[in-house]
């Protein structure tokens, strides 16, 4: 099947043009509207990203999942054994001829953790073997039900209708509605706690562009509206000059006070607030506040259990569902022999005596081989290391160092 390249950008002169996909994400954006939140604020996935704590999450969960090696592995009776080719290459070197499998997985979870799913096609050559993924612009997607069974319609500008079925597409969503056709965006359904943090980060910015003067209000003998205007102009210019020459006293007319209008950042909490946005964005995606770069009630301690809670509480949810969704679709519904399966052994690995101590334990006890932790810590294997071993038995202190029929 021949597949154009997705990443065209669409153009569009007139939002009659037939020719191009209207979704009602589209045609928001056409207008230039978008969701307005309780302060006011319009919030869309690009002024989203323009709040650092939104911006930290959406980049360090899909880089760090973007970065997990991903590995196949087939299944033989109670044993497994990891397998190399066309598809492992898929999954860890290149998705397609533009994209490496890294660039493939951080767009989908971009996309996932802002606009809240992707959707990639699975090209397969003559006999049914994948050889391509191309990821979907979701702009110009269109889930559908179709007889109980969904599949997406997919239309580039300029080019023909695609209808894809649902084992022809790799679809990742953050949340599905009831309909199990639509699904719910991170930033969209929680769009009035990220309009907060943006009406924060401008006031922020207003505040400190008028030098760190709150908004006041002028008091004094004024002899006409015209006079009244001309001094406030005057003054505001003043406030500038002063904060671009460093000055810390204003100069104001006899007779003439001004006031204080509304409170100040200290006042108003405004770090406080800056913080408390920090936490709710955190909460929004199941991320310890560490990871966000707060370490307001960080300790050497929780910071380290902060970590297993990343693992076991937020990656472990995106990695079985990655898992699963690539399973059935590049291996299908009834293959039991082949699977796909992240290794999180690097994010659990704590520090370097933490990790010899528990290798140690594994090798004494028979658990691991020798040979297994060397390929985790990247040393070559030795050839003495693929038996599993275990520590003899206890002696008395004073037979220590004897041998006996060659035995110690």
């Amino acid at each position: 099947m021949r597949f154009s390249n997705p990443f065209k950008r669409e153009q569009r002169d007139s939002i009659e043009d037939p020719s191009v996909p209207i979704s009602s994400e589209n045609i928001m954006a056409f207008l230039g509207l978008d969701t307005i939140s309780s302060s006011g604020e319009n919030v869309s996935v690009e002024t989203a990203l323009g709040v650092p704590a939104v911006w930290a999450a959406v980049n360090f969960l899909s880089g760090t999942l973007a970065g997990l090696p991903l590995h196949i592995f087939r299944r033989s009776g109670d044993d497994r054994k990891r397998q190399s080719g066309q598809l492992s290459n898929l999954l860890n070197s290149a998705a397609n001829d533009e994209m490496s499998s890294f660039d493939w997985r951080k767009y989908v979870f971009d996309c996932v953790f802002t606009t809240g799913r992707s959707v990639t096609f699975i090209e397969r050559n003559a006999a049914g073997t994948p050889v391509n993924l191309w990821p979907l612009v979701m702009a110009n997607v269109t889930v559908k039900m179709i007889s109980g069974r969904r599949t997406y319609e997919y239309k580039e500008p300029g080019r023909k209708l695609v209808t894809y079925k649902a084992s022809e597409v790799i679809d990742i969503s953050f949340m599905l509605k009831a309909d199990q056709i639509a699904s719910r965006s991170p930033i969209m359904t929680n769009a009035d706690t990220i309009g907060l943090a943006q009406a924060a980060t401008k006031f922020g910015g207003k505040f400190f562009r008028n030098g760190g003067v709150p908004p006041f209000a002028i008091e004094g003998p004024f002899q006409s509206p015209g006079a009244l205007q001309r001094a406030a102009s005057d003054l505001a210019d003043a406030v500038r000059k002063a904060s671009k020459e460093n000055r810390l006293a204003l100069s104001i007319p006899q007779g003439h006070t001004i006031k204080q209008l509304g409170a100040n950042p200290e006042k108003s909490q405004l770090v406080d607030l800056q913080r408390f946005i920090v936490e709710q964005v955190a909460r929004i995606y199941s991320l310890p506040p560490t990871f966000l770069q707060d370490l307001t009630h960080g300790t050497f301690s929780n910071t380290e259990q902060q970590d297993l809670h990343l693992v076991k509480h937020t990656l472990k949810r995106w990695v079985e569902q990655f898992e699963k969704e690539i399973n059935l679709k590049l291996f299908g519904r009834k293959s039991n022999a082949r699977f796909a399966e992240f290794n999180l052994d690097g994010m659990l690995r704590g520090d370097f005596k933490t990790r010899m101590e528990g290798y140690a334990q594994g090798v004494q006890n028979a658990i691991i081989k020798p040979n297994e932790v060397r390929r985790i810590e990247n040393y070559p294997d030795d050839e003495h290391g693929d038996d599993l071993m275990i520590q003899g038995a206890t002696v008395p202190v004073k037979n220590v160092g004897e041998v006996d029929n060659g035995q110690t």
